[in-house]
């Protein structure tokens, strides 16, 4: 019966239906002494079900009950990694090493276990030993790219790498996809988007690749070609949300906003919390005058700038956040910026800040809920795509440093992955924040594309030391870019309900 429930469960996992899985698997690992693949599946469907915590419990679990088993440890690492505890999981990733681990998934969280502490020797290695074992993984292989971009700003090491992937077997699209965004990150647009017609024209059933290029012709004004690999990409997927999407930009670039939101409301009612089609119809309803616009767009209830209290410890902000400069400038590292993200001249840290055992960055986190819960509560009741979503309680998904560079700017963009987006200011270009162009300031509801009519930033906000941002995750936002010899620095997290 154990058995037959287990198969069940994993196969429900395999087809995606995690939540079932997670509901068939609640009897098995209630036992005393639960299957160790049961409690394995388990905190799998935790993990995509965004539950991650409890799946560090199953984790936890199983490499007590099984210490002798290298997974367990594996699963153990991963689970660490993905919470921010990186000091854990280089240890639970060694014990499962010295017991046999040797598989390309766990050379990989090593290497990203490795880099999160500091160790970018040791995790450069990791990532070579772990693409021998999957030279056809596009996923591994752009993550190591990206890598060895930001560390050294070896753009040739990351195009050569995804050829090698490519040769092997890996997904053509996927592969080129990634060539695209290091060429663009390298300074090279050109040959990215020479790279991308080609690729648009060899992977005619690729949606990935269609979407890619048609988003690359709106942003070049060329609309019929953009129409043409959208309409490419619909023949394949005609349902998909992402073709959706981009139907909605292409409207909005071509002067139609009635039918841009027409579309995003359409792939909202298959996802409603889909933060890039509800950032679309946001723009799309401005465009049009529609309703939704003040739901969506209502800056003065959803976007709030907090000061931070000091931290238990220090005498005053000042010297608090003195010493988080101090603690973040030693974890930035990097020569280049990540590739395909939002920073222009600056630089972003790739680790899980939330779990950071430096005491500094810890006392951060500690005092960041306080503001959090008052941004929740103040909320107040609704029914729309951000209020709805309140539990009274949250989850951070993500949380990273970013240090802008003089010229240093954020193109405006989103967040995919969140529901509570924020900034938090370290160090702010004061001498740039005074200028009547607002240089260095956070700004709202500026689409990253051309459209018509042209829609510029309706909302602005002051940075400040101490200062804590938030605002939904669907909301396009990015920086005044500031022209002064200062930098700026910011955490930036991304919150989901718990």
């Amino acid at each position: 019966m154990i058995d037959t429930t287990l198969r069940k469960a994993v196969a429900l996992l395999e087809s995606g239906d995690p939540a079932s899985a997670v509901r068939l698997t609640e009897i098995l690992v209630g036992q005393a002494r639960p299957d160790h693949l049961a409690l394995a599946t388990r905190a799998r469907a935790l993990k995509l079900l965004h539950r991650p915590l409890e799946a560090l419990e199953l984790s936890r679990r199983a490499a007590d009950l099984y210490p002798d088993s290298p997974v367990s440890w594996h699963n153990l690492a991963a689970a660490l990694d993905d919470l921010g505890r990186h000091d854990d999981a280089r240890t639970a990733i060694d014990r499962g090493m010295a017991l046999g681990l040797d598989g390309a998934e766990s050379w990989g969280v090593r290497a990203r276990v490795l880099m999160a502490c500091g160790d970018h020797v040791g995790a450069e290695s990791a990532y070579v030993e772990a693409r021998k074992r999957a030279l056809a993984d596009p996923r591994l292989t752009a993550e190591y790219a990206n890598y060895v971009w930001m560390l050294r700003g070896d753009a040739q090491l990351g195009l050569s790498a995804m050829d090698t992937c490519f040769n092997a077997g890996g997904d053509p699209g996927a592969c080129l996809l990634t060539k695209v965004d290091i060429l663009k990150a390298a300074g090279h647009p050109g040959e990215a988007d020479a790279l991308l017609v080609q690729a648009a024209d060899a992977l005619d059933r690729d949606v990935n690749v269609q979407l890619a290029a048609a988003h690359a012709a709106i942003l070049a004004g060329d609309l019929s070609t953009a129409q043409a690999q959208l309409d490419a990409a619909r023949a394949v997927s005609p349902r998909s949300g992402a073709v959706l999407n981009q139907s909605a930009i292409l409207h909005l670039a071509a002067g139609r906003p009635e039918a841009a939101l027409a579309a995003a409301r359409e792939g909202l009612a298959r996802s409603p919390y889909d933060q890039s089609l509800l950032g679309w119809a946001a723009t799309a309803a401005r465009a049009c005058g529609d309703p939704l616009s003040a739901v969506l767009n209502d800056h003065e209830g959803l976007v709030r700038a907090q000061t931070l209290q000091t931290p238990a410890g220090w005498t005053d902000l000042k010297a608090f956040l003195a010493d988080l400069a101090s603690a973040l400038t030693a974890l930035h590292v990097y020569e280049r910026q990540p590739i395909n993200q939002s920073v222009r001249g600056g630089l972003q840290t790739l680790q899980n800040l939330s779990g950071s055992p430096d005491p500094v960055i810890a006392a951060l986190f500690e005092a960041l809920d306080a503001p959090i819960r008052n941004y929740m509560s103040g909320l107040g009741p609704g029914d729309d795509p951000h209020r709805a979503r309140v539990t009274g309680d949250y989850r951070i998904q993500g949380a990273w440093s970013v240090r802008l560079k003089p010229g240093g700017f954020h193109t405006d963009h989103f967040h995919p992955q969140g529901w509570i987006s924020s900034a938090f200011y370290v160090e702010t270009p004061e001498q740039a924040l005074d200028r009547e162009t607002r240089e260095g300031w956070i700004r709202f509801s500026r689409p990253p594309i051309p459209t018509s009519p042209p829609l510029d930033a309706e909302h602005h906000v002051r940075p400040a030391p101490g200062r804590l941002v938030l605002f939904p995750s669907y909301m396009w936002h990015g920086t005044v870019p500031f022209t002064t010899d200062e930098t700026r620095m910011t955490v930036a997290f991304d919150l989901v309900p718990a």
